[in-house]
């Protein structure tokens, strides 16, 4: 079976009735796989952006091994900013860094913590790099996101 985008698998669910539920499970098993559904997410929102996976590895100070097996979930990690930094690297909007935060089995950005706040703020003013976000970060006494992993 091919992989199917996020897109298409909404458009599906469009006309998907409650009873046919298992159906679109079935169908779609290839597509439902967490550690895969995250990578899609991640190489979709990128293409629409036309952003390579590359430069982003970059961008987040990740080298390309690595920043690969972490997109592919190859590795894990339990540092939610290194996902961040992943997604600040591939100019996310607030919205698609929590659904890859989400994908990726971690918690979203909390507009009460306010470290996260902080970098909401950043993303709503189409502050990406991640340098940047690290200064604002720093002048409210946060940790940054530069630190080591």
């Amino acid at each position: 079976m091919k992989e199917k985008s996020t897109d298409e698998l909404n458009k599906q669910l469009e006309n998907t009735k409650p009873q046919d539920i298992k159906k679109y499970y079935k169908e779609n098993v290839d597509s439902l796989n967490s550690k895969k559904s995250f990578y899609y997410y991640v190489k979709d929102v990128l293409a629409k952006k036309n952003i390579l996976l590359k430069d982003v590895y970059i961008a987040s100070g990740l080298g390309d091994s690595y920043g690969g097996q972490l997109i592919r979930m190859e590795k894990v990690t339990k540092n939610r900013d290194v996902i961040i930094k992943i997604c600040l690297a591939g100019h996310f909007l607030l919205d698609e860094i929590n659904t890859a935060l989400k994908l990726y089995g971690m918690i979203p950005l909390y507009a009460k913590d306010q470290r996260d706040a902080c970098i909401i703020v950043a993303v709503n003013n189409r502050i990406y790099e991640i340098d940047e976000i690290d200064e604002i970060l720093k002048e409210h006494n946060f940790e940054s996101l530069s630190k080591d992993e």
